[in-house]
């Protein structure tokens, strides 16, 4: 159709502003052509002018009702504007200039409004409803075009909880698919750059850090802290990550990434050492810290060192003796390969056969062929093992003596297969996975990001002990060399860890002393009697310490009774009696009894009490929540200790995402971008759609 123009439609505007409009524009574009438009309109000027009369009589006709003509239904679609002779129609739906003089029909305009794009979006505002209760509790049910409009800021901080909850990309906003979604569900809604998503990013990271800030200023319990350091290999660039773990003031164990710290090179135990006291520092922990738990590297075990000459000794506990706790699943792992190092020869054939039927795709595809063959319902996939992670080796030799029989029958099939495992090595791989069987489960244990509480951890070390010792005992010689290699590593680190660990199995009401009882004398021998005694003095001398900080009293027991205001008690009673000739009776029947008035503890009391059944069910802080008000003291070890993590796998579970966001694609993200998106927003402090909504919140945005 020619001369086909578009205006942007406002409500407000009136037939005759369109009008105006339009014709100022056909005005322009007249001036902008040359003759042959000037030509072009007078042609029209000359139509208008023959069908003067025609046009004043149809148009007097459709004007009044009385005339009986009919109007054509594009009308309802159209708005018909004269701009001088010319007569034009505009849609009412995306503002299309057409002719809408009666001599041209009104079929172009019918079809047009049957295909405008603009005519199938509706109106959502007027498709809801909303209720808002009143202050008398009467409800009111109103359109939602009453509510607030769409909200650009809103809508930004939506994205952005978005891209950091599910670790999507900066440019996420800038795809096109993404645009088009919310152009669909909004038309006029405004670009979104990657700059300005993460300008809102950086915003949630510091209300969410404000936040954890808050909470663990009003924790009542102690802070421990782990610690590790990742490189970035697409940076170059060295991250610190810190997290706190703490049993909060409604008895729910909690972890919270606290900083995720570039660190410049070279990152050396003084660079380390700085960066994390700085982190204490600003998070106000550094009186409220218990632990700080590391991997075993020559870095970390210098920052230790310079971390225990910056704080005072009186604010840690037992004087900093276990500030410094060496990660399990690091220990765990320098046992064992220490032990596989002595036994390497015996299971080199079954990696070398791994490695020939998983070298090339068509050997692996005859393996797989002998598995049908045989029948094997077996699913796992053969797997080589990494030499320097122990638990892969484990992997590798449990499931390959899944398919012994296959890589017999593979022998009989091809002359180029010669590192068959012998018989005697078969056995001696399936006595090897039944000795680290038990070690892998106590890797999975430590590795669990939802860790449990330490008091689960003292009984599977001591177990671990126990197998070792009974290693030593095997008629085959490498297994008895293993042991004893295994042995040594064991009793260098376990000493510190021994002693927190048998405090939380203490502090269980299932357990108490008789777990140590019980497991010493298999573990010690002859000196079970001075290990024992050595737990047990340390735990009253950890009683002790925390009865002289939070007891208003600390000569007054459990019972409110104490010796010395006692025994004034009694003088006073014997003169209020006047019982003066009977003094001498009195003292004498005194000393027979004094271990009736023997002044007991809560440690005391709590030993005496008998020990709970051992069910898996049981909620031990559950338990010390109902009975903090029976042993006050106590609940305040409870909290400090079983929050103590044994290993650093909770802060390394954060280098995972940091490598998700740091891909090749990504590699040029900010250290402070890149700490934002690592940290992420908790669970529990998700917000919902209305609190989002809502003006406080907003303003606070």
């Amino acid at each position: 159709m020619e001369n086909e123009q578009r205006v942007d439609l406002d409500v407000s505007e009136t037939d005759e502003s369109v009008g105006v409009r339009v014709g100022m524009d056909m005005a322009a574009e007249n001036n902008d052509t040359a003759g042959g438009g000037r030509g072009s309109g007078c042609g029209r000027r000359g139509r208008g002018n023959t069908t003067a009369g025609a046009s004043k009589k149809r148009g007097a006709g459709s004007e009044g009702s009385s005339s009986g003509r009919l109007v054509s239904d594009a009308w309802n679609h159209f708005k018909k504007v004269k701009l001088g002779k010319e007569v034009q129609a505009i849609c009412n739906y995306c503002g299309l200039v057409m002719q809408g003089h009666y001599s041209q029909g009104t079929n172009h305009l019918i079809n047009h409004a049957k295909r405008c794009p603009r005519r199938s979006i509706k109106n959502v505002q007027l498709m809801h409803l909303s209720f808002s209760s009143k202050a008398d509790g009467t409800t009111v049910l109103s359109n939602y075009s009453t509510e607030p409009k769409w909200d650009m800021a809103t809508v930004r901080i939506f994205i952005a909880r978005m891209i950091v909850m599910h670790e999507l990309p900066l440019s996420f906003v800038e795809y096109i698919g993404f645009y088009e979604l919310l152009k669909l569900l909004q038309p006029s809604i405004e670009t979104i750059s990657r700059n300005t998503i993460k300008a809102e990013i950086l915003k949630l990271y510091d209300i969410e850090n404000t936040k954890a800030m808050s909470v663990l200023e009003a924790c009542d319990s102690r802070i421990a802290v782990t610690t590790d350091m990742w490189t970035a290999g697409n940076q170059k660039k060295g991250y610190m990550v810190v997290t706190a773990h703490y049993i909060d003031n409604s008895w729910v164990l909690r972890s919270r990434i606290m900083r995720f710290i570039y660190v410049p090179a070279p990152h050396s135990g003084e660079v380390m050492c700085n960066e994390l006291y700085e982190c204490l520092m600003e998070w106000n922990i550094d009186r409220k810290l218990s632990t700080v738990t590391v991997d075993n590297c020559s870095a970390n075990e210098s920052m230790i060192d310079l971390l225990l000459g910056k704080f005072s000794a009186s604010s840690m506990i037992m004087g900093r003796k276990f500030l410094h706790m060496r990660c399990c699943a690091h220990i765990l792992n320098l046992i064992v390969k220490d032990g596989l190092s002595v036994i390497h020869k015996e299971v080199e054939k079954i990696r070398e056969s791994v490695h020939y039927w998983t070298a090339t795709p068509s050997r692996f595809e005859k393996f797989e062929a002998a598995k049908k063959q045989l029948g094997v319902k077996e699913t796992k996939n053969l797997a080589l093992d990494c030499k320097t992670r122990w638990n892969s080796t484990y992997l590798m030799l449990s499931t390959a003596l899944l398919y012994k029989d296959v890589f017999i029958r593979l022998k009989e099939r091809d002359r180029n297969y010669t590192s068959l495992p012998s018989e005697l090595e078969w056995n001696f791989s399936k006595l090897m996975c039944d000795y680290l069987k038990s070690f892998y489960k106590l890797t999975e244990l430590f590795s669990g990001t939802r860790y449990p509480t330490s008091n689960l951890f003292f009984s599977k070390i001591c177990e671990i002990r126990l197998s070792m010792n009974a290693w030593l005992q095997s008629p085959i010689e490498g297994v008895k060399n293993m042991a004893t290699k295994m042995i040594a590593k064991y009793d260098k680190y376990w000493d510190v860890i021994h002693g927190v660990l048998a405090v939380g199995t203490l502090l269980d009401p299932r357990r108490k002393m008789l777990l140590i009882n019980f497991l010493f004398p298999k573990i010690y021998g002859e000196r079970a009697e001075f290990e024992i005694e050595r737990v047990h003095k340390l735990f009253v001398d950890l009683v002790h310490e925390y009865e002289v900080k939070y007891s208003s009293n600390a000569n007054w027991g459990v019972n409110g009774s104490a010796s010395s205001e006692g025994a004034a008690a009694d003088d006073s009673i014997m003169v209020d009696l006047d019982l003066d000739e009977m003094a001498d009776e009195w003292e004498s029947f005194r000393n027979q009894n004094s271990q009736n008035n023997h002044f007991k503890t809560e440690f005391e009391l709590y030993l005496e009490e008998s020990t709970l059944p051992s069910t898996s069910q049981f909620d031990i802080l559950s338990w010390w929540k109902n009975n903090q008000g029976k042993y006050p003291i106590l609940a305040k070890i409870v909290r400090d200790f079983l929050a103590i993590p044994v290993s650093t796998v909770a802060s390394e579970s954060a280098f995972s995402t940091g490598g998700r966001h740091l891909s090749p694609h990504c590699s040029r993200l900010q250290p402070s971008t890149v700490e934002a998106l690592v940290y992420g927003i908790p669970e529990e402090a998700i917000l919902s759609a209305e609190q989002l909504i809502d003006e406080s919140l907003m303003s606070e945005l």
